[in-house]
């Protein structure tokens, strides 16, 4: 404090202003957590000379801190990409993704079995904004094309789809879109990086999608107890437009939350494979159940896509593929719906939750004729449940299926 004498302060100013900085060099396994709104600049110049596009400096806590910096990098790595921005959510991730690039006038394709909430941010704010979309039969790459018009300006894909689990023809959704100069965004949420390269699909760079969206929420924080998106692009024109939106939008994350990911994401992988070894034992028991009409898993020969599966994620080179921790299953049409909530409200291991990748087993029974706008008829008759199998003991889930299957279809 210079021109001032430390006596002449009060202790409270001396604790605010105290001077004492810790010796450099500190390392750890974990990086240190930096939790700021305001940023302090040394002199005027500084304040007016920092550029917060670029990373190259510190300005303002929404903009940035060490501690996202290094999460925005770390996931980079994971899914292939060059730049990132950080968002309170997965939903936060779709719908920064729409503002960034849609203006009135322009349309967005989104698949018809995709996140639910996401086809309501198209149907709720964009048409507010003049923006139309359109749902297309994500089975159909030829149903995609004849629906790509001269507004068509983002076509979202997933893979595989929400609740319903089919695996689309990815390499050639993306190269529709290529031809057609339409950019591609894909909801990674399940792949997570691990089960195929984003952006790489063809495994020699020359096929990939424009953007991933990523809800971190589900196996990047793993811990079912932090909410948070990111957005991730290999070009950057395309990743200006969506960091100004997010400026714009006000958009941030937490610096405990960024942390509790960072501590997570070195045993995403563990974690992956744990829920995908698991998830396809119990899906191919439950294949053998009589209340059960259909199992939706991507990885189960016959299941919708398990085709296109194959090929994308590992399998069709002789291994075993990824394909995380979901799966759901038609339960018999003759079965009533007070049954099949008698199922769920049975089962002791398995908790009623949304959500997924975190350490406990979740189900919930589904609506599904609410859900989609064009047929199904590639799925058994029935009601929906979705499983989200968590890092229990296999063993143990299975026997709690059982019991809660023998209560609620004894004559099944």
């Amino acid at each position: 404090m210079a021109g001032m004498k430390e006596h002449d302060t009060d202790p409270a100013t001396r604790i605010v202003h105290h001077g004492y900085v810790p010796p450099s060099g500190f390392a750890a396994p974990q990086p240190g957590v930096y939790k700021a709104s305001t940023v302090i600049f040394p002199n005027v110049a500084a304040m007016r000379s920092r550029e917060w596009k670029d990373k190259s400096g510190y300005t303002y806590g929404l903009h940035g801190t060490p501690t996202t910096f290094i999460l925005e990098e770390r996931l980079c790595t994971l899914e292939g990409g060059l730049q990132c921005v950080l968002v309170p959510s997965g939903l936060a991730a779709i719908a920064n993704v729409g503002l960034a690039l849609l203006k009135p006038g322009d349309e967005v394709l989104i698949p018809d079995n995709a996140y639910g909430p996401g086809k309501d941010f198209a149907h709720g704010e964009l048409a507010r904004f003049g923006v139309s979309h359109g749902l297309y039969d994500p089975l159909d790459p030829a149903d995609l094309a004849a629906r790509i018009t001269p507004a068509t300006r983002l076509v979202w894909l997933e893979a595989p789809g929400s609740v319903t689990m089919e695996f689309p023809d990815l390499c050639e959704q993306v190269r529709i879109c290529r031809a057609r100069g339409v950019i591609t965004a894909l909801d990674n949420t399940w792949g997570a990086g691990l089960a195929f390269a984003p952006f790489d699909l063809s495994g020699d760079g020359g096929l990939g999608v424009d953007i991933s969206a990523h809800a971190l929420t589900k196996y990047p924080s793993g811990g079912g107890d932090v909410l948070m998106g990111s957005v991730i692009t290999r070009d950057p024109g395309l990743h200006m437009k969506i960091k100004l939106t997010h400026m714009r939008l006000g958009l941030g994350v937490g610096g405990n939350d960024a942390e509790a990911v960072l501590r997570a994401l070195p045993s995403i992988g563990l974690r992956y494979r744990a829920h995908d070894r698991a998830a396809r034992g119990l899906a191919q028991w439950m294949q053998q159940q009589p209340a059960v009409a259909q199992v939706l898993h991507p990885a189960l020969a016959g299941a919708p896509g398990h085709g296109h599966w194959k090929a994308l994620c590992g399998a069709a080179d002789g291994g075993e593929g990824a394909a995380a921790g979901l799966f759901s299953v038609m339960i018999h049409a003759r079965h009533t719906q007070q049954q099949v909530d008698v199922f769920c409200d049975s089962l002791r291991l398995f908790k009623l939750g949304y959500s997924w990748g975190g350490p406990m087993s979740l189900v919930v029974p589904y609506h599904l004729a609410s859900m989609r706008s064009r047929p199904t008829a590639h799925l058994q008759p029935g009601t929906l449940v979705r499983f989200s199998i968590g890092l229990e003991a296999e063993e143990d889930l299975r026997q709690d299926l059982q019991q809660a299957l023998e209560r609620a279809f004894p004559e099944a």
